[in-house]
């Protein structure tokens, strides 16, 4: 692998210098072509002839920071740059700069502009505007790319290698491209589907919608409702939850299934019963937040536990309100007697709680913001003290 990366690197110089020096033609792709096979970039498309059919807007999902450049080997086209400082990277990377840095209204004024030369060649826009492996959905399609024209072209990307996961969540270009040299392959199969025009009055919510329906049909994918900003929230989150002292289930801090789009994993949650190791942690992380929350029924806390995976984010969407639940009435002496582990714990977590403050536990939740967010420090201190025994 690492021989493979040093000679690679030499030659995708090589690549870069020639793919500048030649204008933009038949002959230009097809020696970028051949010379990016050598680089381990396999490039397979499917339907060549629906290529271009009178489409001025290629619509495609988003799966590594290089498939403008892959579909670039094939047809003619541009990607307008969206984010990042225009300059020299920028136009390296293969992104058309517009000079557009104010809202999204302005950019698709200059894109309908763009696409009304008819010497300009297509555009490729990717609506997810955020990179997934795409073995598992699509994040919810951004309407302007379909404000632009009423006659769009679907385009389906998927990419696979060997050992190494395709577009890691929070990985940049750079760690992309040094795996892309350093396995000895990635295949980019490409499927042209024929064009889809704008029905009559159909708002560009609507078709975008339409649009990522057929694009998650032809990928065999789930068509999701989660957005690039929802990605971005949960990568911060992440990012916050793998500092905290405590992160139940080791790995990378609390992951909700629902993420699988850059984890690979399933969208549909596991089923608890069982004796799996999985199950078994749930049922570990059950009873450590019934210890600290005792009136949340155990099915809603293992419920809610399937999809955050996280002890310390089931305790706040809990006290938050986020998860609705009916407090258990049952008391104490109709509980069945806990162990004298579990009772010793217990105690050690009430008496860290009745600690810093002094007023009783309620089964209901404050009405005071600055109650609610007190008790939910303080539980989870509790919880933190807990864990550290």
């Amino acid at each position: 692998g690492l021989c493979l990366l040093v000679l690679r690197v030499f030659i995708g110089v090589h690549v870069f210098l020639v793919s500048c020096a030649l204008p933009d033609s038949v002959v230009r792709r097809f020696i970028v072509r051949v010379m990016c096979s050598v680089l381990g970039l396999l490039v397979r498309q499917s339907d060549p002839r629906l290529r271009g059919a009178g489409a001025r807007v290629f619509i495609a999902n988003h799966v590594t920071p290089f498939d403008h450049n892959v579909v670039s080997l094939l047809t003619s086209c541009n990607t307008p740059a969206l984010s990042g400082a225009p300059g020299f990277i920028c136009w390296s990377r293969g992104f058309m700069e517009l000079g557009v840095t104010g809202s999204r209204a302005e950019l698709v004024d200059s894109l309908k502009e763009y696409s009304a030369h008819q010497g300009n060649p297509p555009l490729l826009l990717f609506p997810e505007e955020a990179a997934t492996n795409g073995r598992a959905g699509l994040l919810r399609f951004s309407s302007w790319p379909f404000s632009i024209l009423d006659v769009v072209q679907p385009v389906a990307l998927q990419v696979r290698r060997p050992l190494v996961a395709v577009s890691v969540a929070d990985s940049s270009w750079i760690t992309e491209l040094l795996w892309t040299f350093f396995v000895p392959f990635t295949v980019y199969q490409v499927r042209w589907m024929p064009t889809v025009p704008r029905r009559a009055d159909e708002r560009s919510e609507d078709f975008a919608l339409r649009v990522q329906e057929l694009l998650a049909m032809e990928l065999g994918v789930v068509s999701t409702r989660i957005t690039a900003s929802d990605r971005t929230e949960h990568m911060k989150r992440l990012r916050h939850t793998s500092r905290l002292p405590f992160a139940p289930g080791g790995g990378p801090g609390c992951g909700t299934s629902a993420w699988a789009l850059h984890l690979g994993g399933p969208l549909v949650p596991p089923s608890l019963p069982g004796s799996a190791p999985e199950d078994v942690r749930v049922v570990a992380m059950a009873q450590q937040v019934k210890e600290v929350l005792p009136h949340v029924p155990l099915e809603v806390i293992r419920t809610d536990l399937v999809q955050t995976n996280c002890v310390d984010t089931t305790i706040a969407n809990l006290l938050e309100g986020r998860v609705p639940f009916f407090p258990e009435t049952k008391e104490a002496g109709d509980l069945p007697a806990p162990s004298t582990s579990q009772a010793a714990a217990a105690s050690g977590i009430q008496g860290s709680v009745a600690a810093p403050s002094s007023k009783p536990a309620t089964k209901q939740f404050a009405k005071s913001p600055v109650e609610r967010h007190l008790s939910l420090q303080e539980r989870k201190r509790a919880l933190y003290d807990y864990a550290r025994r």
